[in-house]
């Protein structure tokens, strides 16, 4: 009988890490990586039974899941962050394709984010399918920002109601963390495939993410909260491009002062 191994990527978690193994208690393994957590990730996970192996991420997160791969015992792996729960009715499914061994399919599965206990279901953040379930034989995990896992099997998409739970953010000092984080990562990545940036890129590329997530993708019908989102989604996208633009400069002084 097929088994499943459930892999977390985790650092400083201790808020969330017991209720997302709880979610995967069907599991047969869970295994999480810890990024040498400061606070007691190691210590929840291994008291609800999860194995735990510590590796510092670097910043490489197609590295450390190709790693969590590798350790995983099991011939099914289900990707799970941290921050993540897998829904009841998500639980009920993934038990049911595991014990189905059909290892000719991987699955994608939608994500439903919450912000402060509001659930998103507009402006583009749902249904927000991801690679989350598959055959473990052969697969391997790039990039840094937004990693691609790599296989060979056919790809099936699970219903909308059949979805993961997930948190993104602990408080606003988070988000913004977050966001620094990732225009940073998201900059470089533009600048290794050879992208420039100009004055203009700083305006209309940012006036149309946030047009395009708050009407297009009707974010307006997630209340105040969708208009909150949509005017950061400006400064993030500008912020992504200022960035890219100072990478080709330098912040060194050059000249005598005046």
């Amino acid at each position: 009988m097929a088994k499943l191994s459930v892999l977390i990527l985790a650092k400083n978690e201790e808020k969330n890490i017991a209720d997302c193994i709880r979610s995967v208690a069907f599991a047969d393994e869970v295994v999480v990586i810890d990024d040498f957590s400061e606070d007691r990730t190691a210590a929840i996970a291994e008291s609800l039974g999860a194995r735990v192996v510590q590796r510092a991420m670097q910043g490489n997160w197609g590295e450390q899941q190709t790693f969590a791969i590798k350790q995983a015992s099991h011939d099914w792996i289900f990707f799970l962050d941290a921050d993540e729960r897998a829904s009841k009715r998500l639980a009920a499914k993934v038990r049911e394709v595991v014990a189905a061994d059909d290892r000719r399919y991987a699955y994608n599965i939608a994500r439903l984010n919450y912000f402060w206990e509001q659930p998103l279901r507009h402006g583009g953040w749902f249904p927000d399918y991801g690679m989350h379930l598959l055959p473990r034989e052969g697969v391997y995990v790039t990039g840094f920002v937004h990693p691609q896992i790599h296989h060979a099997y056919e790809e099936e998409h699970l219903l909308k109601q059949e979805h993961i739970i997930h948190y993104p953010y602990r408080d606003w000092e988070h988000y913004f963390n977050k966001l620094n984080l990732y225009t940073t990562l998201a900059a470089k990545k533009m600048k290794e495939q050879g992208k420039s940036a100009y004055i203009w890129d700083f305006i209309l590329h940012p006036a149309w993410a946030s047009f395009r997530m708050y009407v297009l993708k009707s974010g307006w019908r997630d209340g105040r909260v969708g208009f909150v989102l949509a005017g950061f989604h400006y400064f993030y996208t500008m912020a992504k491009y200022v960035k890219l633009y100072y990478l080709t400069k330098t912040n060194e002084h050059v000249g005598d002062e005046r």
